[in-house]
């Protein structure tokens, strides 16, 4: 059986970031939950981070993020590295099946257990089964409204939860 099911977006617009989840987990064609929290504030409540996967997978990697945090004084790009590098080479940790978005004032950034720490040129970027869809959205409506990051990633989620079945409209919101 196979857990599916989540989007994450960020966002930076007009100075404040902002990272929006939705709260659907699937098993397969049978949802579990619809109010799962996929969204942590980490290093002093400095850096947001989703997460797209195996749950017990990211919150292992989201205690690994914040030891790297912690052991580069927040600096994320940094930190993001040295996890994203012990990630692919640890024997426990490269099994782990999730994909993180991480973001502080001044960077959003993708890191993936290949090794990837990949930073979005248009300040915004989309994890999980719906990533697409809300990253698109999010792009229109950035481009067409005078919303604000947090609206646009709200607005982004909720368009992705009428197109991915593994999306729900149960959306959590954070800004930095």
């Amino acid at each position: 059986m196979r857990i599916r099911g989540t989007t994450v977006l960020a966002i930076r617009h007009k100075g404040v970031v902002a990272i929006a989840g939705d709260g659907q987990v699937t098993l397969e064609s049978t949802i579990m939950k619809t109010g799962a929290r996929k969204i942590r504030r980490l290093y002093q409540d400095k850096i947001l981070c989703g997460f797209a996967g195996a749950t017990a997978d990211a919150l292992s990697l989201f205690e690994k993020l914040e030891t790297k945090l912690k052991e580069f004084n927040g600096c994320l790009v940094r930190a993001a590295v040295e996890m994203a590098k012990l990630w692919r080479t640890d024997k426990y940790l490269r099994n782990l099946q999730a994909l993180l978005i991480a973001a502080d004032r001044e960077k959003i950034l993708v890191i993936s257990g290949t090794g990837d720490v990949i930073e979005p040129d248009d300040e915004m970027a989309a994890i999980g089964s719906g990533g697409g869809y809300a990253l698109a959205a999010a792009r229109a409506l950035k481009a067409h409204s005078d919303l604000d990051s947090s609206s646009i990633a709200q607005e982004a989620i909720r368009i992705a939860s009428g197109i991915c079945i593994y999306t729900n409209d149960t959306i959590v919101v954070e800004t930095l």
